[in-house]
């Protein structure tokens, strides 16, 4: 809601890490009470891009429990994103998802989130501060390991790299079909791809977004994204 109303809203850093990193038009995709059906979305556009979001995936829909008080839901995303991410996928298109998306993709595959991943033993907590400065909130805060051979490797060129991190669910059961391709120090999963995508498809739960133009890694995962849109490159698979 803004205001008295509700709105279709996308952030600015999403649009112009599309428009600038992976040089696409950015168009964003309505989530109504009715959902647009998937052919038609695909019909029109060459991939998907989900974004983060302040709202989290509803937890009934991968058997979880019911959210606390104050914690922010779309079912009407729910309502499109979830099939979607199978549709798109399954059609050959690219896609690429960022933290809310990133869980909505391992939800999508049958797979499960921790609600309050700092209340999990063992894990840390990977949400920022938020009354601190967009730049604080936003730094690097932790290394992620790479997966040997997978293909965030290959775009970095080294088997780690440094990460943002700014959020508070996580996955717990990993979805069928999906593989990870990258984890945090205390465990966490921070990349998954679908195994047997036959284009990009690839869902991270860092913000790569954030001015990406600053950070090779990060502008690597939209220039391929990119590049996979222009049919340059196909899948996210190993290396063969």
């Amino acid at each position: 809601m803004i205001g008295p109303h509700p709105f279709h809203a996308v952030g600015e850093k999403y649009v112009v890490a599309v428009r600038d990193g992976a040089r696409a038009i950015p168009l964003l995709i309505p989530v109504l009470e009715d959902p647009i059906a998937m052919d038609e979305i695909l019909s029109i556009v060459d991939g998907v891009f989900l974004t983060g979001s302040p709202s989290n995936v509803a937890p009934d829909l991968y058997g979880g429990q019911r959210p606390r008080d104050g914690v922010l839901q779309d079912r009407r995303r729910d309502s499109t994103t979830l099939p979607l991410i199978r549709h798109v996928i399954a059609s050959g298109k690219p896609f690429l998802a960022v933290c809310r998306g990133f869980q909505e993709m391992n939800v999508a595959f049958g797979g499960t989130l921790h609600q309050h991943l700092e209340e999990v033993a063992g894990r840390i907590d990977h949400r920022e501060d938020k009354a601190a400065p967009l730049e604080i909130q936003y730094a690097s805060a932790h290394d992620i390991a790479l997966a040997s051979g997978g293909f965030l490797e290959r775009l970095a060129g080294k088997p780690s790299a440094r990460v943002n991190s700014l959020h508070a669910q996580g996955i717990d059961r990993i979805g069928e079909g999906l593989i990870v391709e990258a984890t945090a120090p205390d465990g966490t999963i921070e990349a998954i791809r679908a195994a047997d995508a036959q284009a990009f498809a690839l869902g991270v739960q860092w913000h790569p977004e954030w001015k990406f133009w600053e950070d090779a890694f990060s502008a690597s995962i939209f220039s391929a994204f990119g590049q996979a849109l222009a049919g340059q490159i196909q899948g996210v698979g190993e290396a063969r």
